[in-house]
């Protein structure tokens, strides 16, 4: 009887037990189904600050695991994606001021953005390593450098895209090096924004 009793206690206590760690299983794969969500909820969220939220959401909602719900991550990835877009383009660009049947005012003026995105992707670099390096005490001088960084590589790439404004341009040459232009420009644009968005979080 008592055998049959204790059987019955164990089983009763087996049962409590594989139902509780059921429910912190549950609720655990819960909060991983919730956490992507969150995570793309905070990027739109963030995204709709800035000047082109389409383009924001497209580049960053990859780096959505990275980001999680942090201001800081968010505008370092922001800033690491504009800096990866300019220096693909700065090769492309490169490759393309080299070939053969181009005027020499279209040859000018892919030197001239050339040098322009030169700059620009170096004013990005020490945005981020700006970021990447500050102490706490140090927060507004850090962000009123990058700003400033950030701010003056968007002057570069205005610059270069002018650049190829008006006639006597390959119509071609022009709309594929304006669209990339365009396309970083709108990504730095986008960075500061996120950038001032975390100042202002912060601060």
């Amino acid at each position: 009887m008592e055998s049959s009793s204790s059987s019955t206690h164990f089983a009763t206590s087996f049962l409590t037990a594989l139902s509780i760690s059921f429910c912190i299983i549950s609720s655990t794969s819960a909060a991983r189904d919730l956490a992507p969500k969150t995570n793309t909820e905070f990027i739109k969220t963030s995204c709709s600050a800035t000047t082109y939220p389409k383009l924001c959401l497209t580049s960053l909602s990859s780096h959505a695991s990275i980001i999680q719900t942090s201001p800081k991550l968010m505008a370092g990835a922001a800033l690491n994606v504009t800096l990866s877009s300019a220096k693909s383009t700065s090769a492309i660009m490169l490759k393309l001021s080299q070939s053969h049947g181009l005027k020499p005012k279209e040859v000018g003026a892919m030197r001239d953005c050339l040098e322009e995105l030169s700059d620009s992707v170096d004013e990005l670099q020490s945005s981020i390593a700006e970021m990447g390096n500050f102490k706490s005490y140090d927060f507004q001088l850090m962000i009123s450098d990058v700003q400033t960084w950030v701010s003056a590589a968007l002057t570069d790439e205005n610059t270069c895209s002018e650049g190829f404004g008006g006639n006597g341009m390959n119509g071609n040459l022009k709309t594929a090096v304006r669209g990339r232009i365009v396309n970083i420009a709108q990504l730095t644009s986008n960075a500061l924004a996120l950038i001032n968005r975390y100042a202002s979080i912060h601060g």
